[in-house]
């Protein structure tokens, strides 16, 4: 089995050096051809996956946080290449979601299964995602997360808050596949859900599957901020949707019409996005390496 570690040397919470004296000890033996290579640049780990794919890599392993899982997954989708992924992130949603363990040593056990899955990805104006992207709070939340110096989920409690205090939502027009449209929406946020859970086992989108063929699209309305409070309970318990301003479909495709161009994101990566944003599911477009989901929601 060919495999190629691909390590982000500064991104994510963890310290990498342990990792990499596990690797060699954990894939030992003739029928493992192994090697790690480290990104130098915003984008090297998407051409350093592609090549991997290129040179018949039955995987390539994820090392970094997860815009460095993002940029793997990017570079494996239509290949086959299954993405594996060893956890270093502040929120590890995808990981979390795969089933793959917090600690290295049995992250890399369950890499060494290979135990490969054909799942989804989604697209966001036309950039892929592999767990959650939308417009709204969370991508209001993603910008400032990037721009501040300090990473780990304390950093994204306090500029959550602080953008809540703040922020009056974004008023919208959704258009469905089949043409039909929900008019008149002052969204507090619109997420595409390929996986259940933002990350830190916040779950967005608790029944989402990455091997059905559909988005869980997040529809949030505006709220009382005193009843926001119960807002982060129902994400960390799973029960969201008890929430009466949140309602959740499941979609292949939706574009959304907004007055103004605005942030967006993608896997937690922020980007100024159009007035028109189209999110959409890829079905079966990438291979991935999976655990034991604790829901079976593979």
């Amino acid at each position: 089995m060919k495999v190629v570690f691909i390590v982000n040397p500064i991104s994510g919470t963890k310290d990498k050096n342990k990792i990499l004296e596990l690797i060699p000890t954990i894939f030992s033996g003739e029928e493992w051809d192994f090697k790690i290579q480290y990104t130098e640049r915003a984008g090297h780990a998407v051409e350093l996956a592609k090549a991997a794919a290129e040179s018949g890599a039955d995987a390539a392993i994820a090392i970094g946080g997860d815009g460095t899982v993002n940029e793997v997954a990017r570079g494996l989708i239509h290949t086959n290449t299954a993405l594996g992924i060893i956890p270093c992130g502040s929120g590890n949603g995808l990981a979390r979601h795969l089933g793959i363990s917090m600690k290295p040593s049995k992250a890399i056990e369950t890499i060494k299964k290979m135990n490969i899955k054909d799942c989804d990805y989604g697209l966001i104006c036309g950039h892929p995602f592999f767990c959650t992207a939308g417009v709204g709070f969370d991508a209001e939340v993603s910008e400032q997360f990037a721009k501040d110096g300090k990473r780990g989920l304390l950093t994204y409690i306090k500029k959550t808050i602080n953008i809540s205090l703040k922020y009056s939502g974004m008023s919208c027009v959704i258009e469905l596949e089949n043409g039909k449209k929900l008019s008149n929406i002052n969204a507090w946020l619109i997420t595409g859900a390929n996986a259940s859970q933002y990350g830190n086992n916040f779950f967005i989108a608790p029944k989402a599957s990455v091997c059905d063929g559909y988005l869980d699209i997040n529809i949030w309305t505006c709220f009382n901020k005193l009843r926001g409070l119960l807002i982060a309970p129902l994400l960390r318990t799973g029960y969201i949707e008890l929430f009466k301003n949140v309602k959740i479909m499941r979609a292949r495709k939706i574009t959304i019409h907004r007055r103004s161009e605005g942030p967006i994101h993608w896997d937690g990566d922020p980007s100024n996005g159009p007035k028109d944003i189209t999110m959409e599911c890829v079905e079966k477009g990438i291979k991935m390496i999976v655990g034991t989901p604790a829901k079976n929601q593979l």
